[in-house]
């Protein structure tokens, strides 16, 4: 088939976070499967508007940043609709546009009116990036008139899309509850993830030495985007109550967002400085040389669809301390290969504290989570994502009912 793959970051453009992995990761096994995948996302600055990386054909677009979050993703669909038509006169019709995430929505609303066959993932929803609520108590006018619009926009993409995609049984109810969508309309496609690459043997005291650790002290590492989803804020609070059962361990926080400055001043406030590392944003590289130096790995997330980061850690045999939401709830099987905890401070020091005071028990639940993290692997993920498409397909040559505006009813279905 040949795929157009929609999404604002990946590895070899601008790298954001977990998405960007999942959405390279992807191409890049359609495409050793013999499919034709273009990855429409950003431009970085110098980059060339063309390359072709891993089997992957790349088409970085460049566009009018605008004045705010909605004409950013607004103008960026834009210019990626316009790319791909471009693609399309040269090379040949797509048989499926695969978005991923709201970013993309205006632009796969675009190619639906075209005629074209559509998936959409969802990674999150704008009610799970607040943390599962939205108190209007907190909330300016203009904050609620963005969620409003992100979500409006979220739920148009779910509706005309042919198929979607999710990553958890806890997110496609969320996906039926927020947009009334048909359960039957989603498949549940678990993130994937080839634990060598986050395999690595390393001289832990060097590690540790980078970053002012001292050698023989025992470390906790977060790792993600600082923001309240998250939860990096409850790991805050929950460190005075570890430093009272081990006053050596230290804490590493790697990953930016607008929640940072507020982190620095609340450990400051809490008398906590010296325990905390703020690495902010960093490479690939050095965070696979934290995730195999570190003791333990915490997400302390109020709402997590899926969390590769448990992932990653399993892939390295670290403990990992998570709370029980969404995919981390249903992929963790407590005191076997993790410790599950409740989002809120004092639990998630409980959990720390149980390993640190347990060292066997820490050590199974590394050792097990190792083991369960192949399950996790990209020739399953793939073989169902194909399923998908071939749904898709097939959906199209019985009961395909244009949007309203549609140009092109042509079938595809010839295209497998």
């Amino acid at each position: 088939m040949r795929i157009a793959i929609l999404a604002w970051e990946s590895l070899h453009s601008i790298h954001v976070g977990g998405l960007g992995i999942v959405v390279t990761r992807t191409a890049e096994e359609l495409a050793k499967r013999g499919h034709d995948v273009y990855l429409f996302t950003r431009a970085a600055e110098g980059q060339s508007k063309h390359a072709r990386i891993n089997d992957v054909n790349y088409c970085r677009c460049k566009f009018d940043p605008g004045k705010d979050i909605l004409s950013f993703f607004s103008n960026m669909s834009k210019a990626m609709v316009k790319e791909l038509h471009a693609v399309a006169r040269h090379s040949g019709r797509f048989d499926i546009i695969h978005g991923h995430d709201w970013h993309v929505a205006d632009a796969l609303y675009e190619l639906k009116k075209e005629g074209n066959l559509v998936v959409l993932s969802y990674h999150s929803s704008e009610y799970g990036r607040g943390g599962g609520a939205f108190s209007d108590k907190r909330a300016s006018k203009e904050d609620k008139r963005v969620f409003n619009e992100i979500s409006a926009r979220e739920g148009l993409g779910g509706r005309i899309s042919d198929r979607i995609i999710t990553v958890s049984r806890t997110m496609r109810k969320e996906l039926c509850w927020l947009y009334k969508i048909p359960r039957e309309k989603i498949d549940i496609i678990s993130n994937a993830i080839d634990p060598r690459k986050y395999r690595k043997d390393v001289n832990p005291n060097k590690v540790k030495k980078k970053y002012g650790v001292p050698s023989l002290a025992p470390t906790v590492l977060f790792i993600g985007r600082l923001e309240y989803q998250k939860g990096p804020d409850l790991l805050i609070d929950a460190i005075p109550k570890v430093l009272e059962n081990r006053d050596d361990v230290k804490f590493l926080f790697a990953g930016k967002g607008t929640m940072r400055n507020y982190l620095r001043r609340n450990a400051r406030k809490l008398g906590i400085l010296d325990a905390v590392r703020f690495l902010w944003w960093i490479p690939y590289r050095r965070y696979v040389d934290l995730l195999n130096t570190c003791d333990i790995v915490c997400i302390p997330s109020r709402n997590e669809p899926f969390g590769i980061v448990l992932l990653e850690a399993w892939a390295t045999g670290r403990p990992v301390v998570a709370t029980d939401v969404g995919g981390l709830g249903e992929n963790i099987k407590n005191l076997v290969n993790g410790i599950k905890v409740r989002p809120n401070p004092r639990s998630v020091a409980r959990g720390i504290n149980y390993l640190f005071n347990h060292p066997e028990i820490m050590a199974r639940v590394g050792t097990k989570g190792k083991e369960k993290v192949m399950k996790f692997d990209w020739a399953s993920s793939i073989k169902k994502l194909r399923r998908t498409y071939r749904k898709a397909l097939e959906s199209r040559t019985t009961s395909f009912a244009p949007v309203k505006g549609s140009k092109s009813h042509r079938s595809i279905s010839g295209s497998r």
